[in-house]
């Protein structure tokens, strides 16, 4: 990946030390970047910095290195389909984590998935350093939509599914929110379904289809909200969001596109 189209979230700050904002976007450590800087290698708009310690504000100012300009972006946002065998989560002492798979984003440190799936359960996360959209479109609050491809044991055709769009279902000791589920294909030993919720329970869906008696085999999310996994990713892959895709996913939190 091209270093320079990445940039830290600098939240509320104006001016920043030339060097900690290069090595911020990962041009190398500070010894490194203060180095970079003494031969003379970066532009400021149009006058060449020796001075490490010089202050820019990230917003205005141009920044140039070898003469390819610095892109400056408030957020990252990052659609990542996530494979078996990783846990949602930014650090595990006994687990490997989504967040390995970016490493080589130079601002990595800065990211955090958004909810969260099971260490067996694949498909679409969003990593971001957003964290009022993260917040928003986790919480129970915004009812956010999930849609999930599974295949579950037996044979799910004569489950009357309609019912629970209205009241949700009971489990042991939870009352579920209300959920969509579209019967792809059945067989004796397997159905494939989608199905939509509107929370992010533990386990909710596993529960909810282990109560309908139809225990889950394979789960993968493929939509959240208005964002749908891509279907070009590989497991294990990720891309940077559209400015589009960003646009709908604030609007379904009410907010407002920077």
């Amino acid at each position: 990946m091209n270093r320079g189209s990445y940039s830290p979230c600098f939240k509320k700050v104006s001016k920043i030390r030339l060097d900690k904002f290069l090595s911020n976007l990962g041009f190398g450590s500070r010894k490194e970047v203060k180095k970079l800087i003494k031969q003379k290698r970066v532009r400021v708009n149009d006058t060449i910095i020796n001075n490490p310690a010089a202050h820019i504000n990230p917003e205005k100012d141009i920044v140039y290195v070898d003469e390819e300009p610095v892109t400056y972006q408030k957020h990252y946002y990052f659609m990542f389909n996530k494979p078996s065998g990783y846990i949602t989560a930014t650090e595990d002492k006994d687990y490997p984590t989504v967040m390995e798979f970016f490493e080589e984003v130079p601002v990595y440190k800065r990211l955090f998935p958004i909810g969260r799936l099971d260490i067996d359960t694949e498909g679409l996360l969003i990593i971001t350093d957003d964290g009022q959209l993260g917040h928003r479109l986790a919480h129970p609050k915004w009812e956010i939509e999930k849609e999930y491809y599974a295949v579950v044991k037996g044979d799910v055709s004569d489950i009357d599914f309609s019912k629970y769009e209205k009241s949700g279902i009971k489990l042991k000791d939870y009352q579920t929110k209300p959920f969509k589920v579209k019967v792809i294909s059945t067989s004796p030993e397997k159905s494939e379904i989608l199905i939509t919720v509107k929370e992010g329970k533990y386990h909710i869906v596993k529960r909810i289809m282990e109560a309908l008696g139809h225990p889950v085999l394979y789960l993968k999310r493929v939509r959240i909200g208005n964002l749908k996994l891509d279907p070009h990713l590989k497991e294990g892959e990720f891309r940077e969001l559209t400015p589009e895709e960003i646009k709908n996913l604030k609007r379904l939190v009410n907010l407002e596109q920077d």
